[in-house]
């Protein structure tokens, strides 16, 4: 039975999940067409042409300062090196309209689990069948486990066929103009980015099964989003907001320094010497979030009563 309601939930999602995937795939074309055009052309003829005696790291500084900083912030803050294809292929990830696909993707699945079959009046004529509550749970959570890591798999396959098209020996690990450009070096932020969905899952499924109408849901899912990205981005340019950082979920969203530094936690605390008081996983934060929110999930539709459809 089990089986037979995913193969259910995944053909309800078949299409919006190829548009995702789709969408995914052709903007890191579009990003590995922006990132040559950038290294390649348009920062070597500024260097040659106009600013010969003006370093890059001076002109960089000039563009980020002031308002430019919110552009730094969201292309990834100082650890990403502008100059270089690899580092600036990273920023695809972290895009802010990647960021959104990932959520409109997540939270519009989830939100409709629950509450969307009650809101359809289509929750009595599921429970009529010999279906504990807890297979309905049980069900989403393994349509998530097979379709997150195709959405993933989507967004690398992007950057592979953008660096087979705009970049030469790609695969040498060499590109035009002696950047390096290998999509392998990307496969580490998969992680984080399977984590984040999950995790935007999870919250989403906890507030379906507590509600009752799908719009409401949604609603609310979008808001509590959309507030925590904003405080992330804030805390990252105002040091009075960053101690409110670690209550996102974007926080920990960081696939750019596991991509370019191999580092897969995140710092927390009081900062002593330099060094932070406490280091988490990133990722295992975010699966623990989605974990928890469907365990919630699980305890609240278990226990509630439903409402007869109007």
């Amino acid at each position: 039975m089990t089986l037979t309601l995913v193969r259910k939930l995944l053909r309800d999602v078949r299409l919006t999940l190829f548009l995702v995937c789709l969408l995914l795939l052709l903007f890191q074309v579009l990003w590995a067409k922006i990132t040559q055009r950038i290294t390649e052309e348009v920062l070597p003829q500024l260097i040659n042409d106009i600013l010969k005696d003006v370093p890059i790291t001076t002109l960089l500084n000039i563009i980020f300062k002031g308002p430019g900083k919110i552009i730094e912030t969201l292309a990834g803050g100082e650890r990403v090196d502008l100059t270089r294809s690899s580092d600036m292929l990273t920023i695809g990830y972290v895009h802010p309209l990647v960021q959104t696909i990932f959520c409109v993707w997540a939270v519009g699945r989830a939100a409709g689990a629950v509450a969307g079959e009650i809101d359809r009046g289509t929750m009595e004529l599921l429970l009529a069948q010999p279906l504990p509550r807890w297979r309905l749970v049980l069900a989403h959570f393994c349509v998530d486990l097979l379709t997150i890591p195709l959405v993933c798999l989507s967004l690398w396959a992007g950057s592979w066929l953008g660096a087979a098209i705009f970049f030469v020996d790609w695969s040498a690990g060499q590109g035009v103009g002696a950047m390096r450009v290998s999509p392998l070096d990307l496969a580490p932020g998969l992680a984080n980015v399977a984590a984040l969905l999950f995790a935007l899952s999870g919250f989403t499924m906890w507030l379906s099964a507590r509600g009752r109408f799908r719009w409401r849901v949604l609603g609310t899912a979008v808001f509590v989003t959309l507030l925590q990205f904003l405080v992330n981005v804030l805390g990252q340019m105002w040091d009075a907001m960053a101690f409110l950082r670690p209550l996102t979920v974007f926080y920990y969203y960081q696939p750019q320094q596991t991509i370019l530094r191999g580092k897969w936690t995140v710092d927390l605390g009081v900062w002593n010497g330099g060094q932070p008081l406490l280091a988490v996983p990133a990722a295992a934060v975010l699966a623990a979030l989605g974990l928890a929110g469907y365990a919630l999930a699980l305890r609240t539709f278990t226990r509630r009563d439903l409402p007869a459809p109007l």
